[in-house]
């Protein structure tokens, strides 16, 4: 128990220290001061926002804005207010769904465990290394628009809006959105609006990296083409992006899907690579990873670092003895892993990472990334988590040094994925990182915190809410990821 409290001690020391110097970093370069007035609630800001959007006078782009990112018309300050709040709020109702016991100052109003101040993103414009364009209806009218929709399908009133003016969109995706409406304007095939109407002609995806190398990933319904000619359309597509006009936008790669579904994965319909280099690379806390057509990877690279720095310092703290960093062992299990980041990051203080991911080749990529580190302690394995998890948990003892991380999508964990964690007693420490912890992720929240219930087959001791910490992920957005750590 002594080791858990100074564990936790020196966790909220050292995530103090990297707040107060990031939040320094934007006061002195960005004109970011600490919070001073009072904070607009979320109510006050969509009510505003609801206001502008409904006015006559608003502008189709204003409108597209008002969607995509919510937050634009306030300063990043105000931003930062609004997601602070957004956080305590729904950690107060944490507090108040747990027991008297487990959260003693729920009548006073608050949390019983400190929620750092949200940590900043360094870049808070043109951060997105991935966006999705869509094609449909402009609104001059012309079906072969290449941006985001703005209306309601009910009311019969989408329209594809140019995406240009949005704070959130690089330069470099703007301009391959740009040139991809060019080309299929260009094209004697019809974009596919409706599956069931025809066209072919779909979205396409850009993704890039800090180094400026870019990769385009588009889509194409084949209706009732032939291989050949279809062939034909692939050539057209390549000549444009690589001696055409589409030239200026220095693709790096250049991959095609054909699918007749909404969401088509690889292993269903492969990624065709048409032109130039299979992959991107990117850089996390000095450490490369290998970016593939579909692969998972955070969309603002700058904030990963934030997010990836503070996930390892809850996961396994880095002691300083005698100005020297000591690794301090142990084994981590990155449930959700993905294509490895938290755990490739944090495998320099253990003795061994090991990995859980559903997508196939996400863990292929995470192997990869692995090994291009010269990353020799990690083992990445396939598979549902709910499956994998409990067989993997046979092999430890309750004496094992074991900390695990969870990172899942928004509907949370599996009910066998929380029961595996929870029984497991040598898992003392579990950090959470959840991008909407009001939904699913609550549910979890409960389970793991809940008193032992051998009716739902929870056996293990509680887990207790420590620390919090929002890092804002989504500059614009009402969106931040929320790091939790909970010990028992």
């Amino acid at each position: 128990m002594a080791f858990s409290v100074r564990s936790v001690m020196f966790t909220k020391r050292k995530i103090f220290v990297f707040l107060k110097t990031t939040r320094s970093f934007f006061s002195a370069n960005n004109n970011i001061l600490p919070y001073q007035r009072k904070p607009k609630s979320n109510k006050q800001w969509r009510n505003s926002r609801k206001k502008s959007s409904l006015s006559k006078h608003v502008s189709w782009e204003d409108r597209l804005a008002d969607v995509v990112t919510p937050l634009w018309r306030l300063s990043y300050d105000e931003q930062l207010e609004i997601k602070q709040n957004a956080q305590e709020r729904i950690l107060s109702r944490l507090c108040q769904d747990l027991s008297d016991d487990l959260c003693p100052s729920f009548r006073r109003g608050k949390t019983s465990f400190p929620v750092l101040n949200i940590l900043p993103s360094p870049v808070r414009d043109g951060y997105r290394n991935k966006s999705s364009f869509s094609v449909n209806r402009g609104v001059d009218g012309n079906p072969k628009t290449v941006g985001f929709y703005t209306g309601s399908w009910r009311e019969k009133n989408v329209v594809c809006v140019n995406g240009d003016h949005l704070l959130n969109m690089s330069e470099k995706h703007k301009q391959v959105a740009r040139c991809y409406q060019d080309f299929i304007r260009m094209s004697p095939l019809e974009p596919c609006l409706l599956f069931h109407s025809g066209g072919h002609w779909r979205e396409i995806t850009v993704r890039t990296n800090t180094q400026g190398h870019t990769m385009a990933i588009v889509y194409f319904h084949p209706q009732t083409l032939a291989p050949e000619e279809v062939a034909v359309h692939k050539a057209a597509l390549v000549d444009y992006f690589t001696s055409g006009p589409g030239s200026v936008c220095q693709l790096d790669s250049l991959f095609f899907q054909e699918n007749t579904m909404t969401r088509c994965t690889h292993e269903v319909s492969p990624y065709q690579h048409l032109y130039g280099q299979p992959y991107i690379y990117e850089k996390v806390l000095d450490f490369k990873f290998r970016i593939s057509a579909d692969a998972f990877f955070q969309v603002n690279q700058a904030a990963a670092e934030v997010l990836y720095g503070t996930v390892r310092d809850l996961c396994i703290p880095n002691i300083d003895k005698g100005g020297e960093r000591t690794k301090t062992g142990g084994t981590l299990l990155d449930v959700c892993c993905g294509t490895g980041a938290i755990g490739i990051t944090t495998s320099p203080r253990v003795d061994r990472i090991i990995g859980i991911e559903l997508v196939e080749q996400a863990v292929e990529d995470a192997r990869h990334n692995a090994a291009l580190n010269n990353i020799l302690n990690c083992e990445f394995i396939p598979g549902k988590a709910e499956v994998v998890l409990p067989h993997l948990m046979n092999q430890f003892s309750s004496t094992d040094q074991l900390t695990a991380v969870v990172n899942p999508a928004r509907s949370g964990l599996h009910y066998r994925v929380i029961r595996a964690i929870r029984n497991q007693h040598a898992i003392r420490r579990l950090v959470y990182v959840s991008c909407k912890p009001e939904g699913e992720a609550m549910r979890n929240f409960r389970e793991l915190c809940c008193a032992p219930d051998p009716k739902k087959k929870l056996t293990g001791r509680a887990f207790t809410p420590t620390l919090a910490v929002p890092v804002d992920m989504f500059p614009h957005t009402p969106h931040c990821e929320l790091v939790l750590l909970f010990e028992r």
